[in-house]
């Protein structure tokens, strides 16, 4: 049973890995480089991750390409939650990773997308290469090859936001548990 078991993680990681179809989401700089990664010269298409999506209904990977703003911290994480399980984050360029050289001089910045939703992969450049986020996305593959199919379920709930949206308040809630919470306003 142990062998049967072992071969379908196995099949299933390696489709899985192999099958990444990255979200079209880009913000500022790091969009050009992401946009450059599917050009010919780079082919990201020996990863299985040609395809970007239009829809985060349709897409597993979510490549948060330049700055977050506070005002933008309700639809990506609204992205992220319509994002099918498994789904996975790679934060490309210094401002998604933390907040870049707007950090010190912005009030509005996001000081790192993994305050809004949770990262698995950190290219902290400026601006990451085409390289570069080809290497993320190799890097993501091993690590998802890594995953056990029979523990799923933890999984998830690692990839979980503690973020919720409030539509009534425009506000973003950050849930500690059932009755505590925090509040983040938003313009």
């Amino acid at each position: 049973m142990q062998v049967i078991a072992g071969a379908i993680n196995k099949v299933y990681n390696w489709a899985k890995s192999n099958s990444l179809w990255p979200l079209t989401f880009a913000t500022s700089c790091c969009g050009i480089e992401m946009m450059s990664t599917s050009s010919a010269n780079y082919d990201i298409a020996r990863f299985g991750s040609e395809v970007f999506r239009g829809s985060p209904r349709q897409a597993d990977l979510l490549i948060v390409a330049g700055t977050i703003t506070q005002k933008m911290a309700p639809a990506v994480l609204k992205l992220y939650e319509q994002m099918p399980e498994p789904k996975y984050v790679i934060a490309m360029g210094a401002c998604a990773c933390s907040g870049g050289m707007f950090k010190n001089h912005s009030y509005s910045v996001v000081n790192g997308v993994d305050k809004i939703i949770p990262v698995d992969i950190y290219l902290p450049m400026c601006p990451p290469t085409p390289e570069s986020l080809l290497n993320a996305i190799i890097t993501l593959q091993k690590k998802i090859r890594e995953e056990n199919v029979f523990e799923r379920d933890e999984q998830i709930a690692s990839h979980r936001s503690n973020l919720k949206f409030d539509i009534d308040q425009k506000d973003l809630l950050i849930y500690l548990d059932d009755s505590q919470y925090f509040e983040i306003e938003v313009d």
